[in-house]
């Protein structure tokens, strides 16, 4: 078997679209090949998306983050330093929306955390409000799951380690 391995109700992060629950393991035949996928339905806006389980890797689809990478999580979004590049907003949506299809949670609070601090020195595109929401959104949901923590005490935490938060703390 390929990649991880879900079991029907078990719990999956889906990239871009957030933590979902495996509602069934379907099998079918297409183009005279039989293939299996997970019927996953996402958790915050009810879609349903089939993934090859021969696909597991590709998309990112993964388990909840583990309990001891939770600290790394809010160690990253801690970190006064920008991990993308601060030219162009066009290069840096590019980067931010590369970051968040790795279904990576790290990468998620990298995007989270850079948006976050350039708050702080400007006011934020209506993209890169979008992207913020969007990233927080995956961060927030997933983290509360993990933990068995409201999702407004995820969200408070985050304020606090935003709160006044700049670049100019970096030096």
């Amino acid at each position: 078997m390929h990649g991880q391995a879900f079991e029907v109700g078990d719990l999956a992060v889906y990239p871009t679209e957030g933590v979902a629950r495996v509602e069934a393991i379907e099998s079918r035949e297409l183009g005279g090949t039989q293939a299996t996928f997970y019927v996953l339905r996402v958790l915050d806006n009810n879609m349903i998306v089939k993934v090859p389980i021969t696909k597991v890797e590709k998309v990112g689809l993964r388990g909840l983050v583990e309990a001891e990478d939770i600290e790394t999580v809010y160690e990253i979004l801690q970190t006064r330093e920008l991990s993308v590049d601060q030219t162009t907003w066009n290069r840096r949506q590019r980067e931010y929306t590369e970051k968040i299809r790795t279904g990576s949670i790290f990468e998620v609070a990298e995007v989270m955390r850079d948006l976050c601090l350039l708050r702080t020195g400007k006011d934020l595109s209506f993209g890169e409000r979008k992207m913020l929401d969007k990233a927080q959104g995956l961060l927030v949901k997933e983290l509360s799951l993990a933990t068995e923590t409201e999702v407004t005490e995820i969200q408070a935490e985050f304020d606090a380690i935003f709160d006044g938060a700049s670049l100019e703390s970096i030096a």
